[in-house]
């Protein structure tokens, strides 16, 4: 027993000697406490962080540019296969929709791209590998009606519960996944052969980590989508439409990480349902009283922020309520159909310049691409696609935020989104596991 004391004494000893040797030479580890969130801003590559210094500590900007490229190179071909036997998977009757069979060439057909480019090791072969993946960001413009068109002819072909799951699949790897991945590249080599990204140069004003915008201003967002819903309904009611406020009350100074693009649709489209529904029941009320306004409740606490957008449109029927989340929209299936064949139709209107002008990105210095949302978000208020709901909750599920809403038959909705503050969830592809099994 006293030798097992004296070897513990000896331990305790040495540990002591080491600890002071390690004070004096400064070696001392920072502490860290695991609860605290990652520094790492919200993006798509997370299991691609590669080293972004070298061992004295300067940064390799070419370095991280080619780990990029080639992460892209090998993650978009091996999505794309995944996607492409899901689709093989489905009944014959429905692959051969002609709406879905020319999205499956349009991902044959980009896989068949990726998978012959070579190893990235030159900033030429970037280029090349940029030029392949604008072609397709906008060749895959139309993606998103064509899928909804041909769910919606063929719902009677196959359950609507797996129709909506094929489609959540999709949209949650081809709308989402694949496409922040290959715009997040995009915009890491405009950065890099931008101007001020030279020797000596100072950073960009913008708050962008590629698509990523560090500091979203929930007010600001707010105020943006409501100015651009609000030019969007009087356009489409006439000058002398009675249209709703937007009012915004709340914690006005929360901020959080976020795609732009992503909290802009799920906003834009949470708040064109509750102007709209504002705007028709006012105008079956046959009033002079000016409509009651949207109010927008803006919660932050320490890990999200929680907007709440309350209308008192008259609630939802009782009998949508089973289709609200549904790409399969039940007995309305076929009015959604003829409406979503007039969005590929719109995409050079004037309500598109206005949104898109609205909505820009040239007061927060970063690059404007194409997006498959743009005729959606832009189209008039009152052409109804059945789409709007489920595809702001795919946006708003991928990184683990939530989205529902209340409705009061008769007096309003509230609808509630809630995202993570923090920056540092991970995609959320639920159902990878047996998605991309092989």
């Amino acid at each position: 027993m006293f030798s097992v004391a004296l070897r513990r004494t000896r331990e305790r000893g040495r540990s002591s000697v080491l600890r002071a040797a390690a004070r004096d030479a400064g070696l001392r580890p920072e502490w860290r406490s695991a609860s605290s969130p990652s520094p790492l801003p919200l993006c798509p590559g997370h299991r691609h962080q590669q080293s972004r210094k070298a061992s004295n500590g300067i940064w390799r900007p070419v370095s991280v540019l080619d780990d990029s490229a080639n992460y892209v190179r090998t993650e978009l071909p091996a999505r794309i296969a995944h996607r492409l036997r899901d689709m093989q998977k489905l009944p014959y009757v429905v692959v051969t929709n002609p709406h879905l069979n020319e999205v499956y060439d349009l991902y044959y057909n980009a896989f068949d791209q990726f998978r012959k480019m070579k190893e990235i090791k030159t900033l030429e072969d970037n280029d090349k590998l940029c030029d392949i993946i604008s072609h397709n960001l906008k060749g895959h413009l139309t993606v998103i009606p064509k899928l909804a068109m041909g769910i919606l002819e063929c719902s009677g072909l196959m359950d609507p519960e797996e129709l909506d799951k094929f489609m959540n699949t999709i949209l949650r790897s081809e709308r989402i996944s694949r496409r922040v991945i290959a715009e997040q590249h995009l915009s890491l080599t405009e950065t890099y052969n931008s101007p001020y990204f030279s020797p000596g140069a100072k950073l960009s004003e913008s708050d962008f980590i590629g698509e990523v915008l560090t500091k979203c201003s929930a007010k600001d967002i707010i105020e943006r989508c409501a100015k651009a819903v609000t030019a969007l309904a009087r356009c489409t009611n006439g000058p002398d439409a009675h249209i709703p406020e937007v009012k915004v009350a709340g914690h006005l100074d929360a901020n959080f990480p976020y795609i732009l693009n992503h909290i802009e649709y799920i906003i834009s489209e949470l708040l064109r349902n509750s102007v709209q529904a504002v705007i028709e029941r006012h105008q079956k009320q046959d009033t002079s009283e000016p409509p009651h306004p949207v109010e927008v409740t803006i919660c932050e606490n320490q890990e999200h922020v929680i907007f709440r957008i309350s209308d008192r449109g008259g609630g939802i029927p009782r009998e949508e309520l089973p289709y609200l989340w549904s790409f399969s929209k039940g007995p309305h299936s076929q009015d959604r159909l003829e409406n979503l064949g007039q969005v590929p139709r719109m995409a050079a209107t004037m309500q598109e310049l206005q949104v898109q002008d609205e909505l820009g990105r040239a007061d927060l210095k970063t690059p404007t691409y194409q997006s498959s949302l743009s005729s959606l978000t832009s189209r008039p208020p009152n052409l109804r696609l059945g789409m709007g709901l489920p595809l702001s909750r795919v946006y708003a599920e991928y990184w683990a935020g939530y989205l529902n809403l209340h409705s009061l038959e008769g007096y309003g909705v509230d609808a509630f989104l809630q995202i993570s503050r923090l920056g540092n969830k991970n995609e959320q592809l639920v159902t990878r596991a047996s998605m991309d099994s092989v």
